[in-house]
């Protein structure tokens, strides 16, 4: 069976300007890993391996400084900040209050077009051989999941809040994701979590949510 792919952005406006598009791309490389932690960010080779130019890139690593991705030092030069477990408990403290509230918010208020397209999304996902995926795959499929319901809670600066913590979640989450065992629970939560979502079930949806962020903070202390 061909393996599905899954872009993160589909549930999602795509990118409209330079600086968006720049923005996009170089956020997928960092919470992917593909920019290592630590590593130096030369903007124009970013540039060029993009087919974007200088100033929007410039642009994009600003704002990415503010998403805790990038770090700039005068004299030194921009690095992919480190990825640090004793961050987790951080992240995870405001995820576990705002993750069930998204899930809530979608179950309530999101429209039949949108409640069609998670419902589709966990029919995609229930077909997966997550054996035969790679990381970026999985990952890729994880952020899909979190954003469609982002969206689909209605609410631009709840999901603003929840990308940027969850972004940063995806980055730790790859660190020590070969390490772990028993994935394809984690994916299969996400089933129940779309479907409760399509259906309306609000209360049930909540706790899926609360139930799926301790999860993944315990299965990660798991491995460290």
């Amino acid at each position: 069976m061909e393996p599905v792919t899954a872009n993160p952005q589909e549930l999602e406006p795509a990118p409209t300007s330079l600086a968006d598009r720049a923005y996009a791309a170089i956020q997928d490389l960092l919470i992917m890993l593909d920019i290592p932690p630590m590593a130096p960010i030369d903007d124009g080779a970013l540039s060029e391996s993009l087919g974007i130019g200088r100033t929007p890139v410039r642009e994009a690593l600003k704002r990415l400084q503010g998403d805790r991705l990038v770090v700039s030092y005068p004299r030194r030069g921009t690095f992919a900040t480190a990825v640090d477990i004793t961050d987790l408990a951080y992240i995870s403290e405001i995820r576990v209050q705002l993750e069930p509230l998204a899930a809530r918010r979608a179950a309530q208020t999101a429209g039949r077009e949108m409640k069609a397209q998670l419902a589709e999304l966990a029919d995609q996902i229930e077909a997966l051989d997550v054996a035969e995926l790679g990381r970026s795959d999985l990952m890729r499929w994880d952020l899909r999941v979190h954003r469609g319901i982002y969206r689909a809670a209605g609410n631009p600066h709840l999901e603003d809040t929840l990308i940027r913590y969850n972004n940063l979640a995806t980055r730790i989450f790859c660190l020590f994701l070969d390490r772990m065992q028993h994935f394809d629970r984690h994916v299969g939560e996400h089933v129940a979590l779309l479907r409760g979502i399509a259906d309306g079930e609000a209360d049930k949806v909540a706790r899926l949510a609360r139930e799926h962020v301790i999860g993944f903070e315990k299965a990660i202390r798991s491995v460290t």
